[in-house]
């Protein structure tokens, strides 16, 4: 039986400072805190996986530089299967540029890619066989879409199922819905891909509907503080969130993905994996950075034994 999750999405290291306020065009100002460490939505969900106990099997381009070389040893300390972690000769490793306010915990983040939208034909060709051996799929938009289609192909086409987090969002091809079995879009990505402004909820349900009636069979829509938003065949429901005191938000989503994705692995169903998801994303807000902020299985199942 196959019980393995195999992420197909993007690594960047992060550099992050953090300030009063975040800057208007044009100003500069004096921060209080500067750190870098390993990023990007998809390695974030592979750490997410493997610290809430999953077997975890990372697929990623990095470039030849010192950047790159800090992830094949953040891969080995955490016990991420580095094994497919193309090397790209021409591109660097990507980047992603995060300013935080530190009284709000809000966020802007400018990413450059680099290697990471440099993922051939070929090397999704080379890795069908792990995708194709997995329980599950996960994935982003952060990666060139092309990639992303094809590492979808491959898995709808081994009854793999497919979580598709579609961050950055854009406009996805109709064919590619009925492939996903899970999509979690935030209500601003849910916004982009249905064109549904989702300034109500009543819009919200429409926008989970949009993405449903695609052929999307289990439709995640989180709203942060308000919770997230639930359409399958048999439930259409909101889920309240946690409350905690957030210190910085960057990687909340990440989080959420990797701990559902878990969850789902083993069995849960998907209320009790959105419960599951969401315990993990609370306590990420609570730490600074990306990855590090990633909770470790025991300290999600003590965090939903005190609620």
């Amino acid at each position: 039986m196959k019980n393995k999750l195999c992420v197909f999405g993007s690594f960047f290291e992060d550099l992050c400072g953090r300030g009063p306020y975040l800057p208007k065009p044009g100003e500069t100002l004096i921060g209080s805190d500067f750190t870098y460490g390993p990023g990007g939505k998809g390695s974030n969900q592979a750490v997410a996986a493997k610290r809430a106990m999953a077997d975890v099997t990372m697929i990623t381009k990095i470039g030849n530089d010192p950047y790159g070389e800090l992830v094949l040893k953040f891969y080995e300390q955490e016990g991420i299967n580095k094994e497919y972690i193309f090397i790209d000769k021409d591109n660097p490793t990507g980047i992603a540029l995060i300013l935080v306010d530190e009284n709000t915990a809000e966020n802007v983040i400018l990413v450059v890619p680099g290697a990471c939208h440099n993922i051939t034909t070929e090397n999704v060709e080379s890795v069908k066989e792990v995708i194709s051996q997995s329980s599950f799929l996960i994935t982003q938009l952060e990666i060139n879409i092309d990639a992303t289609y094809q590492a979808i192909d491959v898995a709808y086409k081994n009854n793999v199922s497919v979580i598709l987090n579609p961050a950055p969002a854009q406009k996805l091809l109709e064919e590619v819905y009925k492939k996903i079995d899970y999509i979690t879009p935030n209500e601003t990505e849910a916004e982009i891909l249905t064109g549904i402004k989702t300034d109500s909820m009543e819009n919200i349900k429409k926008a989970a509907d949009w993405l449903f009636n695609r052929g999307v069979k289990n439709v995640i829509i989180t709203l942060g503080k308000t919770g997230v938003f639930i359409k399958t065949a048999n439930i259409e429901q909101l889920v309240p969130s946690f409350t905690v005191k957030a210190i910085d938000t960057t990687g909340a989503g990440d989080s959420f993905n990797g701990c559902l994705a878990v969850a789902l692995l083993e069995g849960k169903d998907i209320l009790e994996a959105t419960l599951f998801a969401q315990a993990g994303a609370a306590l990420s807000v609570t730490r600074t950075g990306a990855a590090q902020s990633m909770a470790y299985r025991e300290e999600i199942e003590k965090f939903l034994k005190q609620l």
